[in-house]
């Protein structure tokens, strides 16, 4: 197991006790006991009121969570504590509950749940990092491209003779644009585009160059 797959995180009520006790933690300002039960390899980070304790093993992130307990206890702290894992596929902390999936089968489906996810709340914002560029030989076939990709499910969108696909990941583009020049006329122009957010309606400013 590699290292940094276990976490302790620890959320108190405002920012300056998180100070305090990330720097206790961090230079191991603790009792004899509770510093050799924290061991020299939890490394301990602060973001505002926020501490988190990494570790490499179940057991070690246990013992932390237990001396993050007793310590938020003695200097009388309100905060949340839990213990969380890294779950590779999902690319997230997750609670340390969740296992991680152990066969192809769990790890296909944990990725297609993430992607599932991933793609409502991109629905939800409106913001999709990808985009599919398909410039047909007239206003027609672009529209009957434009139909067939709504009717699919796809964030699909038209200007005249080209189409654009709002798509979550490049993988997931590249996909697309492979199937759709095998479908399309050899007349179609296809490509893939990173979506550049800060510019207005990007898709077809850029595409309209291609004229």
């Amino acid at each position: 197991m590699r290292d940094d797959e276990w976490r302790v995180e620890i959320d108190l009520d405002d920012a300056e006790h998180g100070l305090g006790l990330g720097e206790r933690l961090r230079a191991h300002d603790l009792d004899d006991e509770a510093r050799k039960r924290l061991g020299g390899r939890v490394v301990v980070t602060r973001d505002g009121p926020r501490v988190f304790l990494y570790a490499g093993r179940e057991s070690e992130s246990r013992e932390a969570e237990r001396v993050a307990r007793e310590l938020v206890a003695t200097e009388n702290l309100t905060a949340e504590i839990a213990v969380t894992r890294w779950h590779p596929v999902e690319e997230a902390w997750k609670d340390a509950s969740i296992p991680l999936p152990q066969t192809a089968e769990g790890e296909h489906e944990e990725l297609r749940l993430k992607e599932e996810t991933k793609w409502i709340e991109a629905q939800r914002d409106g913001s999709y990092d990808w985009l599919v560029k398909i410039a047909l030989p007239g206003r027609a076939e672009a529209a009957e491209v434009q139909e067939r990709l709504d009717g699919e499910g796809f964030p699909v969108h038209r200007r005249w003779r080209y189409v654009t696909v709002d798509v979550l990941t490049q993988e997931l583009a590249d996909e697309l644009a492979e199937r759709l020049r095998d479908e399309l006329p050899d007349e179609a122009e296809i490509w893939v585009d990173a979506s550049p957010n800060d510019i207005p309606n990007p898709a077809f400013v850029l595409l309209e160059s291609r004229l």
